[in-house]
């Protein structure tokens, strides 16, 4: 009997490329582009070897260099000012931003995205999504403390759709719950221009002591560069160079790389051994392997450092050991770490590791050559600059057209469209009830009783709060809170305002819960670079989010920017995900999305225009998409924030709902479902004092308003707050009814009694994708 044997796989080494500069190369099917193939050539003074052919094109990929959207991105570290500067401690460049948010602490948080893989195998897809991002916050020297997720699925009612909803939130779920990490919060979305590309962008927060601080490069000759964590394997070869930065084409067969396979409890033990290995002060530095594996990891350390590198590839630790040289470079599988050690620390760096029980294996030292070169089997494959790489990729100026179609998007506004608007009581009761049990509006415990929200002990708030928070000094008390929004048919209508509309919600979501906010991170949501419009939205979105952080005055740490979300031709909405961290100096002022005591005073704050354009009414009552979002008042924004921290720490407020999706009626059904306590209202002096008419009134998502309830024996010191710092102030009703008797009454209008309300709420989700969790 014979036996076969796996063909050997010859390298192809610098001298071969030397030799034989005319061989064909497989560089489109590794997604560059001919010129970008014969930049390459031109920088190596040859030919590629196959090895540098697999690093150029992931780390060139749209998804790693951000070549077409840098020009842009540039404006987030332009727009600044000093008092932006107080606190930030690590900005864009980084692994994840970094702020000081008092008392010898650090926060770094930030988020990103795992769209393509988490519509090609969702469950993976999504738990890789979020230990990827843990990882960036372990390599800042930080504890991982929580974890948001923003999702955007396609139609409800799609049969597909429950397959990538069930995959994705179980992939959350199961990953994060094995960490022992709380899920504070998060968006579900639902749309059909999602349909094929889902958007599954996961954040992750972690906190550490500022001497804790840590940066990743590689600087010391003679220091050791030493992989550890899971092994190699052939999971995840081309996710970044093909998966993540090409559009799914219709006609044809899509290109399908295998998506990355995570193991959270490998992942658990690495935090815990990292977290030693910093304690004692045994790495120069740590980067982790998300995209782009190897080549990512040792391009970054060697151009952040002072010289070059260089690798023995074959001392790789492999699952596979069929893998050839391109696929180990271009694996992206999970829980791998990379560090620079001094050569005096490595044997207490192995002991830690060994103890921990992480595999680990010397490749290779820092050099002073200023080259990255990269042995295979004695023969040199990779001799490069690390910054030609990581660094220097090509920057593109795309073509920028003005769409075609959104004049004629803009005009149809709601009036133009002559939408029926219906004031009696009950065709607003019956539009109330639609706009709460819309799937964007519905409740989401299907999702979220998956998630484990109070592991560790420090959860403040969590769902349904409109903020999530978290307590990071158990003696004094002091936290953080966190929130995300983005809205995709604003931005669809216009990318500039809907971009400054995110930003302005989770600004004022965490406002509301009584922190500060302090800081941003945003993750970018787009069609093709190659469509001209998809560039113009891209322009727009940065160019008003950039200006809008400006004016609040709080700075992007960092993000991530997802491009080809689209089919064909296609385009998802731009998707601008922005999330917000604010400080709050003990989060036992915390400010819950609710009432939970009768006979308490209820008071919109700010003021309501007849805003419909784009809103969850347009949207469930009519089907209609038109007009332009709400305009966006940073500066009303930033001073209801003032108003609501001051309330706040002086105890006045024991309940606070921001209104944007539904208006005034959505944040009145989550206020009393919140604690199951009813409210009595009153809009008369809403039509009057700002000129609407009762549809407006209640479902206009005008911006900088919060709904908020007042202890009776508050009344006078809050209205006085209100009176002294010139903000727009209503007194609209009271909080009334409990259990079987708790009801919304409208006032002259119509009563709805909160049962009927959370039913119709509660069903939307299990009526398509099955019971909830208990």
């Amino acid at each position: 009997m014979s036996e076969t044997t796996a063909p050997i796989h010859v390298p192809d080494t610098v001298s071969d490329a030397i030799a034989t500069p005319d061989k064909a190369q497989p560089y489109e099917a590794l997604g560059l582009k001919a010129d970008e193939y014969a930049q390459i050539r031109e920088i190596l003074g040859r030919r590629p070897t196959s090895g540098e052919l697999a690093m150029y094109s992931v780390m060139w990929s749209e998804h790693c260099s951000y070549k077409s959207s840098k020009i842009y991105l540039r404006q987030f570290g332009q727009k600044v000012n000093d008092k932006m500067k107080e606190r930030l401690l690590v900005g864009m460049g980084e692994n994840a931003g970094v702020i000081d948010i008092g008392e010898g602490w650090a926060v770094t948080f930030k988020v990103e995205s795992h769209n393509h893989p988490s519509y090609i195998e969702p469950f993976q897809g999504a738990a890789t999504g979020v230990g990827g991002i843990i990882r960036d916050i372990i390599s800042m020297g930080a504890r991982p403390v929580a974890v948001m997720d923003q999702l955007r699925f396609g139609a409800i009612d799609d049969p597909d759709t429950a397959r990538v909803v069930h995959g994705v939130v179980s992939g959350i779920s199961s990953y994060a719950n094995c960490l022992g990490l709380p899920n504070l919060g998060g968006e579900t979305v639902f749309d059909a221009v999602y349909q094929q590309n889902p958007l599954v962008n996961a954040l992750g927060v972690g906190v550490l002591r500022h001497e804790d601080l840590h940066l990743a490069n590689a600087s010391g000759a003679g220091n050791k560069v030493v992989l550890f964590g899971a092994r190699t394997g052939g999971d995840g070869i081309g996710g970044a160079s093909i998966l993540a930065s090409d559009s799914f084409s219709e006609g044809g067969p899509t290109k399908r790389p295998a998506v990355q396979v995570g193991d959270p409890f490998a992942e658990k033990v690495l935090i815990e051994c990292c977290l030693e290995l910093f304690r004692g002060d045994l790495v120069e530095g740590i980067q982790d392997l998300g995209a782009a594996g190897i080549s990512c990891a040792t391009s970054e350390l060697a151009a952040n450092g002072d010289g070059g590198m260089f690798i023995e590839l074959d001392s790789v630790l492999l699952r596979d050991p069929s893998l050839t040289a391109e696929e180990i470079l271009m694996s992206e599988s999970q829980e791998r770490m990379m560090a620079v050690v001094h050569p005096d620390k490595l044997e207490a760096f192995l002991a830690v590791t060994a103890k921990w029980d992480v595999e680990t294996s010397v490749l290779g030292e820092v050099t002073d050559t200023g080259r990255l070169i990269i042995n295979w089997q004695g023969e040199e494959i990779v001799n490069v600059d690390p910054s030609t790489v990581a660094v220097d990729g090509p920057v593109y100026e795309r073509p920028v057209a003005y769409p075609a179609w959104i004049d004629a998007l803009q005009a149809d506004s709601v009036n133009a469209a002559g939408l029926k608007r219906d004031g009696s009581g009950d065709a607003l009761r019956a539009q109330m009830i639609a706009v709460a049990a819309s799937p964007n509006q519905a409740d989401v415990s299907w999702v979220t009783n998956q998630y484990d929200t109070y592991v560790l002990g420090n959860t403040a708030l969590s769902f349904p709060d409109g903020a999530g928070m978290i307590r990071v000094d158990e003696e004094s008390g002091l936290g953080i809170a966190l929130a995300t929004d983005a809205n995709g048919r604003y931005c669809q209508l216009d990318p500039f305002v809907g971009s400054q509309l995110a930003l302005a919600e989770a600004y004022r979501n965490v406002a509301t819960s009584g922190a500060v906010p302090t800081a941003v991170t945003d993750c970018l949501n787009f069609g093709s670079p190659e469509n001209p419009e998809v560039m113009w939205q891209f322009s727009q979105a940065v160019a008003g989010l950039s200006d809008a952080c400006l004016e609040l005055e709080v700075p992007v740490t960092g993000g991530n920017v997802s491009l080809y979300n689209q089919t064909g031709e296609t385009p998802i909405h731009p998707t601008p995900v922005v999330g917000v961290l604010g400080i709050i100096d003990d989060v036992a002022r915390r400010v819950p999305s609710g009432w939970q005591d009768q006979g308490e005073h209820l008071y919109l704050l700010g003021v309501t225009r007849d805003e419909l354009d784009g809103s969850a009414w347009a949207g469930t009552v009519h089907d209609h998409l038109g007009g332009r979002p709400p305009v966006a008042d940073l500066d009303a924004e930033r001073r209801l924030a003032g108003l609501l921290h001051a309330a706040a720490q002086g105890g006045l407020l024991s309940g606070a709902v921001d209104l944007s999706e539904g208006g005034l009626a959505q944040a009145l059904t989550d206020g009393a479902l919140r604690f199951g306590v009813g409210a009595r209202i009153w809009i008369d002096e809403i039509i009057s004092r700002d000129g609407v008419d009762a549809t407006a009134a209640m479902f206009s998502e005008s911006q900088a308003r919060v709904l908020v309830a007042v202890p009776h024996e508050e009344e006078v010191k809050f209205r006085g707050l209100c009176s002294g710092r010139d903000y727009p102030v209503l007194r609209i009703g009271v909080t009334d009814g409990a259990g079987e008797d708790a009801s919304i009454e409208v006032q002259d209008r119509f009563m709805l009694p909160l049962a009927e309300l959370g039913a119709a709420s509660r069903a939307t989700l299990p009526e398509r994708f099955g019971a909830v969790i208990g």
